[in-house]
């Protein structure tokens, strides 16, 4: 699998953000990569040592519109935690 294809992209929310300052950086990945690719995808495209990855699945969510009802789609996501000194130079100005 290309490494562009695991990670998806990069999850901004007021938690994901706080993590970034202990070196944890949430990506939306694709639903069958494991661990090991996600590391190896983080490691290749940002060239940063990784030292944890723990995933995690979001649940599909009930929505409506009007009178029509359906969930939204479940996903992965990963939490990527760095090496000391290592940081993702795309998430700095957020």
């Amino acid at each position: 699998m290309n490494p562009y294809d695991v990670l998806l992209r990069p999850v901004i929310t007021e938690a994901s953000t706080d993590a970034m300052a202990l070196n944890k950086y949430t990506f939306e990945v694709d639903p069958r990569a494991n661990k090991v690719q996600i590391r190896q995808a983080v490691e290749e495209i940002f060239k940063v040592r990784v030292t944890k990855v723990n995933t995690l699945w979001t649940p599909a969510k009930p929505k409506r519109r009007g009178t029509s009802r359906g969930y939204t789609s479940r996903g992965k996501k990963a939490i990527v935690t760095l090496a000391p000194g290592d940081s993702i130079e795309f998430f700095e100005g957020v």
